[in-house]
């Protein structure tokens, strides 16, 4: 059944043509993107030119660092309110568990910097 272009917001209609290759390389990339939508995609690359895949492994790693120093400062308050005193150890895991924090986000922030 043919669509009715006065029904549709989008009356401008674009046609491209292309290879093979150049075909599974755009769903290639439409599938890196997550993006199933020919139509939206076409539009997204006509209008900004570009996509950006972000790799979000680094602030997957730094979250589970800072859940391990969120337990870990759970069990130290614990200790804590039923012994009043806090073990050096202690303190110095959570100094190691910040550090590796800073460590993941200046990793981050540097990758982050190099995009254009």
């Amino acid at each position: 059944m043919p669509h009715k272009q006065a029904n549709r917001s989008r009356s401008v209609r674009f046609q491209v043509t292309a290879t093979e290759e150049e075909a599974a390389l755009i769903r290639q990339r439409m599938a890196e993107i997550g993006v199933i939508d020919f139509g939206a995609y076409a539009r997204k690359m006509m209008i900004d030119g570009y996509h950006i895949t972000l790799d979000l492994s680094d602030i997957r790693e730094m979250t589970s660092h800072l859940s391990r120093i969120g337990n870990n400062i759970n069990q130290i308050a614990k200790r804590a309110n039923e012994a009043r005193s806090v073990c050096a150890a202690d303190v110095e895991d959570l100094r190691r568990g910040y550090g590796e924090i800073w460590d993941a986000a200046k990793m981050i922030l540097a990758k982050l910097a190099q995009i254009k």
